[in-house]
Formats: C-alpha cells, structure tokens, sequence
C-alpha cells in the first residue's frame, strides 16, 4: 500500500490546478493510485464539464445544468463545489455556494430542484448535496482561507450543524434523504459518506459523528443480509432494518435493485477507505472487487442490477456511473495492474449525460489523488511566512534534483530551506553572484526557501 506524503499533497494548495504537476503522485494514507496517470486526464474532463455544464446566473451566481438543462439541482450543486474545491477553481466555488444560498428553505438547506435562475420547483433539501457542499466548504477553508467574501469556516460548521440537526434523525443516527423526510422508515445508502464523517467530527470537535458512520455499516450489512444480496450490491432505496422500504414507490424498480442510487455507494465507501483506512470500509470495497472479478473485469459492468447479481431485464448498456464508482473502490486493491486498468477504464469511458459527465470528474480526481481529506491539511502552519508569490530568483520550480539562483550582489548571500510546518531543513551561504543548489535528497512536497529572507514557495518533486 502507498502511504500518504502530506507535503505532497499540500502542493495543491500553492500552484493552479492548469499546472499538470499538481495533479500527479499525490497519495492517500491507504490505497493504491494509479501508476498510469497522465496531466491531461483530469484538466481535460474538468474543463469538458465545465464548459458543458456551468452557467452564470447573474449577481456572481453560478449553477450546474440538470438532464433538463433548464434547470438544476442540489445535488448537482454539491458535485459541482467538490469539483471546483478540489480543481482550485475558487471562482466556480463561490458561484456555486452563492447560488445555493440564494434557494435556501426554512432549515437553511438549499431547496433541491431550480428552474434555471430563478425559481424554487421542488420543495426541501436533499441531503446528499449538503454533504458534498460541507466537505467541499472545509476544502475551500484549507486552500484559501477565511479573509475573502466567503467564511468558508463558518459556512462549512453551519452547514455540518444543519446536516445533524435536520437531516440526522434524532436518537437513531439514521441519515435521512432529506431535511424533510425519511428516518428510520426510508433511508438512502447511497448518500452514506462514513469519511466524511469522520472528518466533520475532527473539524467539529463532535464525537458523535462516528457513531452516525458506525450506523451506516450496520445498515448496509443489514440490508445486503436480509435480501441475500451478493457481493456489494445493495438497494437504492431501504429502511433502517435493511429492508425495502414503503414509501418510494415513484422509484425505479420501488428502490429495490441496485440502480443509478445505489450505483455511488462503492465511491462514497472507498473515500472512507483511503482517508482513514477503515476496516468496514475496506471490507465492502473488496467485496466491490470481488463483483468486478465475477463478472469478468470493469468492462462488463452494466448499468443495473438485481441484488442477487443478476442483470436487471431492461438494462443493456453500460455507464460510467457504475463502472467510475466500482474503479475507485479497486484502489483499495494491492493489485498495481488492476489498478491501472481501472483507472484507464475511467479516462476513456465518456458520456454526455449531466449524471455520468460529473461523476467520472470526481471518480478521476480521487483516483489521481485529488480527493484529498481536508483534515489532513489542518497541519498547515505557515501563516506567518510572508511569501512572495513573483519574481523568483531561482529556477526551475518545481524541480526534481536541483534548484539554479541568482543573486542581486555576490556577497552575504543566505539561503534557508523550511518544511510545511516552518522547521528549518538546511541553511547556506553563498558569496558569488549565482549558485546551483542539490534538492534531490529532499523528500516530495512543499517547501519554503528563504533567499536574503524574502520567502518563497519551492516544490520538490
């Protein structure tokens, strides 16, 4: 397994997400990445949906176009502010968080379906777009910090208090499809987020977000036990038993297959995975595996199935929803080569549906390392470094073995090299006018080099 460089990744946090040096060798603390990435791959599906998909609404407003693409919905606003926190797209994300706000219902979540711009067509929150929006606002806090129009702080606790108030039933931990709906009696797994979670408690100081987490597993086991369900597969829709529940019968096939719902739950879970190396979740991403391997490779997904494994009757294509989400959950694999391949079914499944388009975006950022867990980048203690952003007297950055400096003067010249978290590493001095400086025995990441005390940002491959 490839264990976690946090400098590394904090390398995010300092250079353009156009910079395809961002976006390569970045690892979680459990899991296996892809060995096969390439810089295009992300940057190309993100701008692909971007432009596909994002519209502005006027007063810095900015929305995600639903299948309709007259209108959107909350949902797509929670994909849509991972994406761009993630991406280090800041303008997209507070577009996206403003036009959230501005749809708002008595419980402070955004009502889930807009037409367009302007008017609220369905009533209450969907709690799955609360949880991306919460964990997407905790990202945007680590990358940009609280000093621009946005608290993103603030937003995020808000925003995680709201989710347990109104959308955590009281007393069962149950996580409800909405804030005004469901419970015990209907419950949606695919909205499960177990590593989210955990890190809302971290961030909240809330220990009771891990026995909201514990109830996810229990549920899934239940449900995946009391319908004799092979491998992963669980239902789009159940009750907290794990039986199907009564009150979806708008659903396809009443919520009891597993279809484009249910089709998230091997992404959400391996995320839980990768971020804390969770044993349940490591368990249901192998079982994720163990159906890939039963059906003869991700190539033979389809998109639809009932909880015994079979093919469901009026399914005969495949979609990247379903096959996206199963490839992440093959990092929690050992196998280098499955992993590989995984990861190229991903890039080279496309698709022009709003679902699918913005899924295989967020399926490829955490296959490429870029769903990080923000609570690994609260150790960032830089603050005071003044860092100068221009104007670099040394090159080239980033660099792999050595650094070239020129000085203003040939004399007194100091150069000191510190860690993320301000320790310093080396210190030298030089007294000619230009130098070359050996970094290759520095480990990956982010580092700041002090040259005549004016700082600045180096990043060591």
């Amino acid at each position: 397994m490839k264990k976690i460089n946090l400098a590394v990744i904090l390398v995010l946090l300092c250079i353009n997400f156009n910079d395809a040096q961002s976006l390569l060798n970045l690892n979680y603390k459990h899991g296996t990445l892809p060995t096969n990435l390439k810089p295009t791959d992300v940057t190309s599906a993100y701008t692909t949906w971007k432009t596909k998909f994002t519209e502005s609404c006027g007063d810095d407003r900015i929305r995600v176009k639903f299948d309709n693409p007259a209108q959107t919905v909350s949902e797509g606003i929670g994909y849509g502010m991972l994406i761009a926190a993630y991406a280090g797209d800041q303008t997209l994300l507070d577009g996206l968080w403003k036009y959230y706000i501005n749809f708002l219902n008595g419980n402070g979540v955004m009502n889930w379906k807009i037409n367009g711009c302007s008017s609220v067509d369905g009533q209450n929150g969907a709690t799955d777009a609360e949880l991306d929006a919460a964990i997407a606002l905790m990202v945007a806090e680590r990358r940009w910090g609280n000093t621009g129009t946005i608290n993103y702080g603030t937003a995020a606790t808000n925003l995680i208090d709201i989710i347990k108030t109104h959308e955590v039933e009281s007393g069962t931990n149950v996580l409800k499809p909405g804030d005004a709906w469901g419970g015990s009696q209907t419950t949606n797994i695919s909205y499960y987020s177990p590593g989210y979670y955990r890190a809302y408690g971290s961030y909240t100081n809330d220990s009771n977000w891990a026995a909201i987490a514990s109830k996810s597993y229990e549920i899934i086991n239940l449900n995946q036990s009391v319908n004799n369900a092979v491998h992963n597969l669980v239902s789009d829709w159940c009750n907290a038993n794990g039986g199907f529940s009564s009150e979806v019968g708008w659903a396809k096939n009443q919520g009891k297959t597993y279809s484009y719902d249910a089709a998230r739950t091997p992404w959400r879970i391996a995320v839980d995975y990768l971020w804390y190396g969770n044993n349940a979740a490591l368990t249901y991403s192998n079982k994720s595996i163990d159906f890939i391997n039963d059906k003869g490779g991700l190539d033979n997904i389809y998109a639809g199935y009932n909880l015994d494994g079979t093919q469901l009757g009026d399914v005969n294509y495949k979609d990247i929803t379903f096959t996206g989400a199963y490839a992440v959950a093959a990092m929690a694999s050992t196998d280098q080569n499955f992993v590989n391949s995984a990861y190229s079914q991903v890039v080279n499944m496309t698709t022009n549906a709003y679902f699918g388009s913005t899924l295989r975006v967020l399926y490829l950022l955490a296959m490429s390392g870029n769903f990080y867990n923000p609570e690994d980048l609260s150790v960032l203690g830089t603050s005071n470094f003044n860092v100068n952003q221009q104007n670099n007297p040394f090159y080239p950055n980033p660099a792999r073995r050595e650094i070239k400096m020129t000085f203003e003067t040939p004399q007194d010249n100091q150069v000191k090299i510190y860690n993320i978290n301000g320790k310093l590493v080396s210190k030298y001095e030089y007294n000619i006018k230009s130098s070359t400086l050996d970094i290759e025995n520095l480990s990956r990441g982010l580092y700041f080099i002090s040259i005549n005390n004016i700082k600045y940002k180096l990043i060591k491959q």
